[in-house]
């Protein structure tokens, strides 16, 4: 048994060949690429927005809709919540100054 981001990666994999008319998903697919990162950019200024207000529920709520339209944009390019994680595993224990130099040179 997985945790929640994998479980929940596995059915959106699954819907990727799913027809368009089947799942919300199926349908993000079906239209492409530009359409799941216009969903990204969507919830990414909605948690922002939720994030200068008081009312963490809803925050919570619009954090949970980012990390799911990122998912679907992460399994549109054959990526999943382990390469996240991996990619965040790299860099625990790394300062973030020293980390982001690394990157700028």
């Amino acid at each position: 048994m997985g945790t929640t981001l994998e479980k929940l990666a596995a059915v959106i994999e699954q819907r990727k060949a799913a027809e368009p008319e089947s799942s919300y998903v199926a349908s993000l697919y079906h239209k492409g690429m530009d359409a799941i990162l216009k969903k990204v950019g969507e919830e990414a200024t909605e948690t922002v927005i939720a994030a200068k207000g008081d009312d963490d529920e809803q925050l919570v709520y619009e954090t949970a809709d980012l990390w799911f339209h990122t998912l679907v944009m992460l399994a549109a390019r054959d990526l999943g919540p382990a390469d996240v994680l991996a990619e965040l595993e790299r860099r625990f224990g790394l300062s973030g100054i020293d980390e982001k130099a690394a990157r700028d040179k």
